[in-house]
């Protein structure tokens, strides 16, 4: 690296630390009465460091490692980790070397979600407790296999689930289930968002500081494109699974935290591209390729559930733009995020109920509250709320919605064996090749 650059990545660096505490990022203590676990992040991207900014903050974290396939990334995060704390990380390119490396107690898994199973289970067989970004597998079978390796070491495994654990979350699910919207009969989720066409972007070199070929690892190898890296790439399928695969997680959770029912029966999805136009991809450009709008649904025994986005037109002037719709007997109930939960009674002569949102900000998460949840359940050798079998029942769902929007039919659910009913093609794609020398884990 030439001093120049090395001297712009340090003052951007500072600006960005400086940035944090001003937008209200919580002061970091390097000492702390509770035990510090020896702690390393896989993937030192914004929502990486995110995470890892709250575990400094809660005073039981000593950063030992970082790894990023991305020069500039990492040296980013190093130089934040030591301002912040005085812990001065070992940097890696490489999990694999960090985790021969390096004695550690935790890892923090906040790569794209085609790496999420590997670095999760190689993490675990050395020993490491997880905290690991939502989707937990990019295929259903890279998720089960995870959750077996979980259990099989006994290690803790958080999944970033946080809305489970926010409170306007916690309260608004407690009125649900205690009956204040009646009895169910339909959940709507959705998310909606403004673009238009997409046009392709020119492909070029990887830039000098990124390790494309590790960057894309087990996915197929891409030409890199800018609109991928950084941030781009929960719109290409090779790497993740679209809106549904993101947005989806959490508010298909929602969904089966309120229901008594594990898994749905049967799932039809359908939708694609009829604003951001036909997918490209060739040497010279490419665009994404998720679906800019679609819709699943969700049949279970006792009701339906359906998700729908899209990524044109917006919302309505006062209508909520994402959240889910609990409709009941005795009216209909709104949970949503910035504007909490809103219960609106079927009876017009009633009130409407309204609790507003409670978060950490400026993101409007709750990362704090889940990470003490996530070493508590360490310290306690008990399960966290978002426990890698919920996180992986809610990642299933949002799988089986891509799996039936590519296969462009219904499936059937068996969720007690996993598999699809009768259907040789759909269970080929619980899995999918990994690009050499990569090995899909055995789920």
């Amino acid at each position: 690296m030439t001093i120049a650059r090395r001297q712009f990545l340090q003052s951007t660096a500072g600006a960005l630390t400086a940035g944090a505490l001003i937008a209200g990022s919580p002061a970091v203590h390097a000492q702390s009465k509770t035990k510090r676990y020896r702690t390393a992040l896989i993937g030192s991207g914004w929502w990486g460091m995110n995470i890892l900014k709250e575990a400094m903050a809660a005073g039981n974290t000593k950063v030992v490692a970082l790894c990023d396939v991305d020069q500039d990334k990492l040296e980013l995060g190093a130089e934040e980790v030591e301002d912040l704390s005085g812990d001065s990380p070992k940097t890696f390119t490489d999990f694999r070397e960090l985790l021969d490396k390096q004695e550690i107690d935790i890892a923090i898994v906040a790569t794209p979600d085609h790496w999420h199973a590997l670095n999760t289970i190689a993490a675990i067989e050395k020993g490491a407790h997880i905290f690991v970004e939502k989707p937990t597998g990019h295929t259903i079978h890279e998720s089960r296999a995870m959750l077996n390796a979980a259990r099989l070491n006994d290690r803790v495994v958080q999944v970033g689930l946080h809305r489970r654990i926010g409170p306007h979350y916690v309260s608004g699910m407690k009125f649900l289930k205690d009956g204040g919207a009646g009895d169910i009969g339909m959940v709507r989720m959705f998310v909606h968002s403004r673009g238009g066409e997409e046009r392709p972007t020119p492909n070029s070199e990887p830039p000098e500081q990124l390790d494309w070929d590790m960057y894309c690892g087990p996915a197929p190898m891409r030409p890199f494109n800018r609109k991928i890296h950084p941030g781009g790439f929960r719109n290409f399928l090779d790497f993740a699974n679209g809106t549904l695969g993101d947005w989806g997680v959490h508010w298909l959770d929602q969904v089966l935290w309120w229901t008594d029912e594990k898994y749905p029966k049967q799932i039809y999805s359908t939708g694609g591209r009829p604003v951001s136009g036909e997918p490209v991809l060739n040497e010279m450009m490419q665009t994404t390729d998720a679906p800019d709008s679609q819709i699943a649904t969700y049949q279970f025994e006792s009701f339906t559930a359906t998700w729908e986005h899209r990524k044109f037109a917006g919302s309505r002037p006062g209508q909520p733009s994402v959240g889910c719709y609990f409709y009941g007997t005795e009216g209909t109930f709104h949970m949503g995020w910035r504007d909490g939960w809103s219960f609106f009674p079927a009876d017009s002569r009633k009130q409407v109920i309204h609790e507003k949102s409670q978060h950490k900000e400026p993101d409007g998460h709750s990362i704090d509250l889940l990470w003490a949840d996530f070493t508590n359940a360490i310290e306690s050798k008990s399960r966290p709320t978002c426990d890698v079998q919920i996180g992986h029942d809610a990642t299933n769902m949002s799988l089986l919605g891509m799996l039936s929007y590519k296969l462009g039919r219904s499936i059937e659910w068996d969720g007690e064996k996993e598999q699809i009913v009768g259907d040789a093609e759909a269970n080929a794609m619980l899995k999918r090749p990994y690009r050499g020398p990569w090995v899909y884990p055995d789920a």
